[in-house]
């Protein structure tokens, strides 16, 4: 063993009970952790973060070395991003998608205070990576939305021809590659919650914002009081049904 390599492993066995007061709910894209994470927050008096508005700095954070995917992704102009390559293609090389920058948003969680809890969003929450850091499984749940349920949200959301993709040569093309890119993403959280044997929901076009907020806060709650049989700091105790892993 190298030296201050004992260190380092007894650093990382202690992340969950350093993380404890911290909950985690990733997904695909249009599945709602925003709106849901956001509800937790203003109801509990929790605080948000989400991992989307730290993107551009964690990006500057990373070196070509520590990020490879990162920085070709950066050096690409719209349509190689988006319209030039195939959705495959662009799932498998995404860096976010393969846990580059992960690293940052635990050490960004580590410089925050213990209380109040907090409650991490975003995609980038990835199965395999926050596994390891959970005090109980029900510290996190991933929002996997059915294509039905996707489709009404970004419908509901700019056109195609604007945001980002409006930027490429092609916005429809752009637009379909990401949606089937996000449509394969969702698939692989699937695979892996279950492999893992972590919570999950998945989102149907039926199920309402209520709905789903009561379906994790509830998941939430459940491991509060797994974890110190009080439920101190937990989200609202009136919404008290038992709540399903995978549904």
């Amino acid at each position: 063993m190298q030296p201050g390599q004992d260190e380092e492993m007894t650093d990382v066995a202690a992340l969950p009970a350093r993380l404890r007061h911290v909950y985690w709910i990733g997904g695909g894209s249009g599945g709602g952790k925003s709106t849901i994470a956001r509800r937790l927050a203003d109801r509990n008096g929790w605080r948000l973060y989400a991992t989307d508005d730290v993107m551009g700095e964690h990006a500057r954070r990373t070196t070509p070395q520590e990020a490879p995917f990162l920085h070709r992704f950066m050096a690409m102009d719209m349509d190689e991003r988006w319209v030039n390559r195939s959705p495959e293609t662009m799932l498998d090389t995404f860096h976010w998608y393969r846990g580059e920058g992960f690293g940052l948003i635990v050490e960004d969680l580590l410089r925050l205070p213990q209380e109040p809890c907090v409650v991490v969003e975003g995609f980038r929450l990835l199965p395999h990576l926050v596994k390891p850091l959970l005090a109980a499984p029900e510290h996190a749940v991933w929002l996997l939305p059915t294509p039905e349920f996707r489709q009404a949200a970004f419908r509901s959301r700019a056109a195609p021809e604007e945001g980002f993709v409006g930027k490429t040569s092609d916005p429809a093309k752009a637009a379909r590659n990401l949606a089937e890119r996000d449509q394969m993403f969702t698939s692989r959280l699937r695979t892996e919650t279950r492999r893992l044997q972590l919570p999950a929901v998945q989102v149907e076009i039926t199920m309402t914002e209520d709905d789903l907020a009561e379906r994790v806060t509830t998941l939430f709650l459940d491991g509060r009081q797994g974890l110190d049989g009080r439920g101190r700091q937990g989200p609202d105790r009136q919404q008290g049904r038992k709540a399903q892993g995978h549904a």
